[in-house]
Protein backbone atom coordinates (compact mmCIF):
# COMPACT_ATOMS: atom_id res chain seq x y z
CA UNK A 1 0.00 0.00 0.00
CA UNK A 2 1.04 3.40 -0.91
CA UNK A 3 -0.05 6.40 0.45
CA UNK A 4 -0.16 9.76 -1.05
CA UNK A 5 0.15 9.41 -4.86
CA UNK A 6 1.62 6.98 -7.63
CA UNK A 7 5.16 5.80 -8.69
CA UNK A 8 6.71 7.87 -11.19
CA UNK A 9 10.09 6.16 -12.13
CA UNK A 10 13.27 8.49 -11.56
CA UNK A 11 16.17 6.02 -10.48
CA UNK A 12 17.41 4.18 -7.08
CA UNK A 13 15.52 6.48 -4.34
CA UNK A 14 18.22 5.20 -2.04
CA UNK A 15 21.55 4.65 -2.09
CA UNK A 16 24.25 3.16 0.20
CA UNK A 17 28.10 3.67 0.05
CA UNK A 18 29.87 1.14 2.04
CA UNK A 19 33.99 0.31 2.45
CA UNK A 20 34.76 -3.53 3.13
CA UNK A 21 35.10 -3.32 6.48
CA UNK A 22 31.97 -3.20 8.68
CA UNK A 23 32.15 -0.26 11.17
CA UNK A 24 32.20 -0.94 14.72
CA UNK A 25 31.39 1.09 17.60
CA UNK A 26 29.69 4.40 17.88
CA UNK A 27 28.44 6.42 14.61
CA UNK A 28 30.65 9.35 15.52
CA UNK A 29 33.72 6.98 15.55
CA UNK A 30 33.27 6.53 12.14
CA UNK A 31 33.63 10.32 10.77
CA UNK A 32 37.76 10.11 10.13
CA UNK A 33 36.45 7.61 7.47
CA UNK A 34 33.15 9.37 6.26
CA UNK A 35 32.49 12.67 5.08
CA UNK A 36 28.87 13.48 4.64
CA UNK A 37 29.24 16.36 1.73
CA UNK A 38 27.68 17.31 -1.66
CA UNK A 39 29.28 17.91 -4.58
CA UNK A 40 28.90 18.69 -8.17
CA UNK A 41 27.95 14.91 -9.52
CA UNK A 42 25.01 15.26 -7.21
CA UNK A 43 23.40 17.88 -9.35
CA UNK A 44 24.35 15.64 -12.55
CA UNK A 45 20.52 14.63 -13.03
CA UNK A 46 18.63 17.74 -12.11
CA UNK A 47 17.53 20.49 -14.01
CA UNK A 48 18.92 23.55 -12.93
CA UNK A 49 18.08 26.30 -11.69
CA UNK A 50 14.93 24.66 -9.63
CA UNK A 51 13.32 26.44 -6.64
CA UNK A 52 11.86 22.81 -5.87
CA UNK A 53 11.77 21.71 -1.86
CA UNK A 54 12.87 18.25 -0.60
CA UNK A 55 10.18 15.98 -0.85
CA UNK A 56 10.88 12.36 0.26
CA UNK A 57 8.78 8.86 1.34
CA UNK A 58 9.27 6.37 4.52
CA UNK A 59 7.39 3.49 6.12
CA UNK A 60 4.97 3.83 8.78
CA UNK A 61 3.81 0.79 10.13
CA UNK A 62 5.51 -0.84 7.09
CA UNK A 63 3.05 1.54 4.50
CA UNK A 64 5.25 3.31 2.60
CA UNK A 65 4.08 7.15 2.87
CA UNK A 66 5.18 9.52 -0.08
CA UNK A 67 4.57 13.82 0.00
CA UNK A 68 6.59 13.84 2.94
CA UNK A 69 7.95 17.52 3.44
CA UNK A 70 11.42 17.90 5.04
CA UNK A 71 11.85 21.51 6.03
CA UNK A 72 14.78 22.40 8.43
CA UNK A 73 12.70 26.00 8.90
CA UNK A 74 9.89 23.96 10.98
CA UNK A 75 10.06 22.83 14.49
CA UNK A 76 7.00 20.80 14.56
CA UNK A 77 6.58 17.36 12.54
CA UNK A 78 3.12 17.63 11.08
CA UNK A 79 0.60 14.83 9.98
CA UNK A 80 -2.49 14.87 8.22
CA UNK A 81 -5.25 13.26 10.06
CA UNK A 82 -6.41 11.65 6.37
CA UNK A 83 -2.76 10.01 6.52
CA UNK A 84 -3.65 8.58 10.57
CA UNK A 85 -6.77 7.26 9.16
CA UNK A 86 -5.81 5.10 6.22
CA UNK A 87 -3.33 4.09 8.53
CA UNK A 88 -5.60 2.26 10.81
CA UNK A 89 -4.22 4.59 13.93
CA UNK A 90 -7.05 7.34 14.70
CA UNK A 91 -7.33 5.76 18.47
CA UNK A 92 -4.05 6.37 19.14
CA UNK A 93 -4.13 9.85 18.42
CA UNK A 94 -3.72 11.50 22.03
CA UNK A 95 -6.67 14.66 21.92
CA UNK A 96 -4.15 17.84 22.69
CA UNK A 97 -4.89 21.38 21.02
CA UNK A 98 -2.04 23.37 20.09
CA UNK A 99 -1.82 26.47 17.60
CA UNK A 100 0.68 26.02 15.00
CA UNK A 101 2.93 29.25 14.25
CA UNK A 102 5.35 28.22 12.24
CA UNK A 103 5.56 28.92 8.63
CA UNK A 104 2.85 28.23 6.64
CA UNK A 105 0.98 27.13 9.15
CA UNK A 106 -0.16 30.20 11.05
CA UNK A 107 -3.08 29.92 13.05
CA UNK A 108 -3.49 25.98 12.53
CA UNK A 109 -5.06 24.40 15.86
CA UNK A 110 -4.07 20.69 15.62
CA UNK A 111 -6.16 17.94 16.30
CA UNK A 112 -4.36 16.12 18.93
CA UNK A 113 -0.51 14.34 18.62
CA UNK A 114 0.61 10.79 17.74
CA UNK A 115 4.10 8.86 17.80
CA UNK A 116 4.70 6.72 14.92
CA UNK A 117 7.62 4.78 14.04
CA UNK A 118 9.31 6.56 11.10
CA UNK A 119 11.45 3.94 8.53
CA UNK A 120 13.83 5.44 6.56
CA UNK A 121 15.97 3.40 4.95
CA UNK A 122 15.82 0.84 7.64
CA UNK A 123 16.56 3.27 10.68
CA UNK A 124 13.84 3.65 13.07
CA UNK A 125 13.15 6.36 15.38
CA UNK A 126 9.75 6.86 17.25
CA UNK A 127 8.53 10.34 16.11
CA UNK A 128 5.96 12.39 17.51
CA UNK A 129 3.40 14.31 15.25
CA UNK A 130 0.97 17.07 15.56
CA UNK A 131 -2.38 15.64 13.80
CA UNK A 132 -3.84 18.62 11.76
CA UNK A 133 -6.99 18.46 9.75
CA UNK A 134 -6.34 20.60 6.82
CA UNK A 135 -6.45 20.14 3.44
CA UNK A 136 -2.35 20.43 2.15
CA UNK A 137 -0.53 19.25 -0.66
CA UNK A 138 1.91 17.05 1.47
CA UNK A 139 0.68 13.84 4.00
CA UNK A 140 3.91 14.42 7.13
CA UNK A 141 5.96 17.36 7.64
CA UNK A 142 9.48 16.54 9.28
CA UNK A 143 10.90 19.23 11.24
CA UNK A 144 14.22 20.81 12.51
CA UNK A 145 14.55 18.81 15.90
CA UNK A 146 13.43 15.67 13.71
CA UNK A 147 16.23 16.05 11.14
CA UNK A 148 19.12 16.54 14.16
CA UNK A 149 17.63 13.47 15.52
CA UNK A 150 18.39 11.60 12.32
CA UNK A 151 21.66 13.23 11.99
CA UNK A 152 20.93 13.87 8.61
CA UNK A 153 22.17 16.41 6.56
CA UNK A 154 19.67 17.66 3.92
CA UNK A 155 20.09 19.58 0.96
CA UNK A 156 16.98 21.32 -0.91
CA UNK A 157 19.58 22.24 -4.02
CA UNK A 158 20.46 18.87 -4.70
CA UNK A 159 17.68 17.13 -3.89
CA UNK A 160 18.86 14.77 -1.16
CA UNK A 161 19.38 13.86 2.22
CA UNK A 162 22.39 12.18 3.24
CA UNK A 163 23.56 10.54 6.67
CA UNK A 164 25.36 8.15 8.29
CA UNK A 165 24.55 4.58 9.59
CA UNK A 166 27.01 1.60 11.00
CA UNK A 167 27.44 0.87 7.33
CA UNK A 168 27.90 3.90 6.17
CA UNK A 169 26.26 6.75 4.32
CA UNK A 170 23.19 6.39 3.29
CA UNK A 171 21.66 8.87 0.67
CA UNK A 172 17.98 9.32 0.13
CA UNK A 173 16.55 11.48 -3.40
CA UNK A 174 14.04 13.68 -3.43
CA UNK A 175 10.62 12.78 -5.39
CA UNK A 176 11.12 15.67 -7.88
CA UNK A 177 7.54 15.34 -9.31
CA UNK A 178 5.78 15.58 -6.25
CA UNK A 179 8.12 18.36 -4.86
CA UNK A 180 6.86 20.66 -7.78
CA UNK A 181 3.34 20.45 -6.15
CA UNK A 182 3.91 21.52 -2.82
CA UNK A 183 6.36 24.64 -3.87
CA UNK A 184 3.52 25.58 -6.32
CA UNK A 185 1.14 25.44 -2.85
CA UNK A 186 4.00 27.36 -1.11
CA UNK A 187 3.55 30.01 -3.40
CA UNK A 188 0.14 30.47 -3.01
CA UNK A 189 0.26 29.77 0.92
CA UNK A 190 2.61 33.13 0.57
CA UNK A 191 0.46 35.52 -0.84
CA UNK A 192 -2.72 34.32 0.75
CA UNK A 193 -2.82 32.74 4.75
CA UNK A 194 -6.56 31.76 3.78
CA UNK A 195 -5.70 29.69 0.62
CA UNK A 196 -6.12 25.64 0.73
CA UNK A 197 -5.55 23.32 -1.81
CA UNK A 198 -7.99 21.78 -3.69
CA UNK A 199 -9.88 18.61 -1.52
CA UNK A 200 -9.18 16.03 -4.20
CA UNK A 201 -6.12 16.77 -4.68
CA UNK A 202 -5.15 15.69 -1.29
CA UNK A 203 -5.10 11.99 0.16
Amino acid sequence: MIIGGTDIPQGPMIKRTTNSTAIEGPIRACVAEYTLAFSEEDLETLAEPHNKALVISFLLNNIQVKRVLVDPGISTNVIRSGVVEQLGLLDRIIPASRVLHDINMTGKVTKGEINLPVDTSDTVQNTKFQVINSDIRYNTLLSKPQIHRLRTVPSTLHQMIKFLTKYGITTIYGEQQAAKGIFAVYQEESTSVLSTSDVSRSI
